[in-house]
Formats: structure tokens, sequence, C-alpha cells
């Protein structure tokens, strides 16, 4: 099982209703890889043999409730074995320019152009109805941890650790390794967000070798796979 640790938590998040509401953080990894691959796989006596879990560090100059909380967080996945490895991206900062957007229904950018109660006018006092308002940002990025997903997958298939992958993003970048790995094991793919599946990811395929499935995750798996509390020393956050 092969866990996009950013992909994850903002489809969840957006799955639940947004970050404020209690029950899915606390998420124990392998006991919701374990009941999705018993109920969706079709692959008999199937078990998960390895969970891989991609994220990045929370700055704490930024963020320090966000970094204490993970903290506890990725010391809890240890704790309960619920993890087997923890694979670190990073985060970049920095400013973007570009048109201002909305968000259309699949996600994409739909560009906002010039229109009234706002509207731009020429040096002859004339409209422009179709100007575009460019704009500047503070961007803050996880990089990396499509990467590692894609990385750790396709070693384990070269060194024969697995006899089929599972992957938990629906990131579109993951795109050429997951098609590979088609070639050689049966794929399943859990898309973590309330959007229709990446395109690019080809969740229908039937490449390679049979039993491919795919799968879309409901608050009922985040919620019916939480970690204990505690664990040990490691007490859940306030909220979460």
């Amino acid at each position: 099982m092969y866990v996009d640790g950013y992909n994850l938590y903002y489809g969840a998040r957006s799955i639940m209703g947004g970050a404020g509401l209690p029950g899915w953080r606390w998420l124990n990894l392998r006991k919701m890889s374990e009941d999705v691959v018993a109920r969706r796989s079709g692959w008999s006596q199937a078990h998960v043999a390895r969970v891989i879990y991609c994220t990045a560090r929370i700055s704490g100059a930024s963020n320090p409730s966000g970094q204490r909380d993970q903290d506890i967080y990725l010391r809890a996945l240890v704790a309960a074995n619920a993890v087997d490895v923890i694979e670190y991206g990073y985060y970049v900062s920095r400013v973007a320019k570009g048109p201002l957007a909305v968000e259309g229904q699949r996600g994409q950018p739909v560009l906002t152009t010039a229109q009234w109660p706002v509207m731009v006018r020429d040096a002859s006092d004339g409209p422009i109805t179709n100007a575009t308002f460019m704009v500047k940002t503070a961007r803050r990025e996880e990089k990396g941890s499509d990467v590692n997903v894609a990385a750790h997958m396709l070693l384990d298939l070269l060194h024969q650790r697995v006899d089929a992958a599972v992957i938990v993003s629906n990131d579109s970048d993951l795109a050429f390794a997951v098609a590979e790995a088609r070639d050689l094991v049966p794929v399943g793919l859990i898309n973590p967000s309330p959007r229709p599946p990446a395109a690019k990811l080809d969740v229908r395929s039937t490449r390679g070798v049979p039993g491919h499935w795919w799968y879309k995750l409901t608050s009922g798996d985040l919620t019916g796979a939480q970690l204990p509390d505690p664990i040990g020393k490691v007490t859940k956050p306030v909220g979460w």
C-alpha cells in the first residue's frame, strides 16, 4: 500500500466537509488499507504486507500547531504499527503570478474576466469586457510525495517484495508508474478525493495482468479506521 499523504489529507478533508470536523484525522492507514482491500479488491487471500506513507514535514516557523499535531500523528502511526515506512518530501514557498480564476466542477481553473460589478476600461473610457486580472499570490507547495510513491512501488516490484500494489492517490503525475506496474502485478487505485478519478490514471484499464480495480474513499472508510487513543503515551490532538 502506497499512500500519498498530501493527496489523502486534502481529499479526506473535502470528503468530511472541512478540517474542523473531528473524527477522521487520527487515521489508521493499515486498517483503512486492509478494510478496503478486503471489501473491494477481489484478490483471494490478500493481505497488506507493506504500508508506505509519503508525506512532508510541516514547518514550525509558519505553522507551529500544525507541526506539533503532525509530529504526534507520525509517532502514533509508528507506535501502532500502522506504517512500515514513512518517506519525507518537502515544502517550498514561493510567489506565483497568474490570471485570476475560479474552480470549475472538475477542479479545473476557469479564468475570471472583467464584467460588472468590476469592469476594466481603456484609455478612451471604453469597456474591455474580455480583460483578465493578473495577480500575485504566496504559495506553499508540497514536493516529492508523488515521486516517492512511484519510486517505492517500482522498487518493491523490482525486488519482488509484493505481489500486488495499491495506491492511495488521485494524482495524475503517477500515471506512468501506475501503467508500468499494471504490466507486472494487479493494481488497485483508491481515490481519496470527492472529485472524479484523474483521467490519466485510466482507472478502468485492463492493461497487463488481470485483477486491477479502483475505489473512491468514503467518510465511513475514514471514521471507521481510527487509531486507538491513547497509544502508549501518545494522545490524539484536541479536535481530531
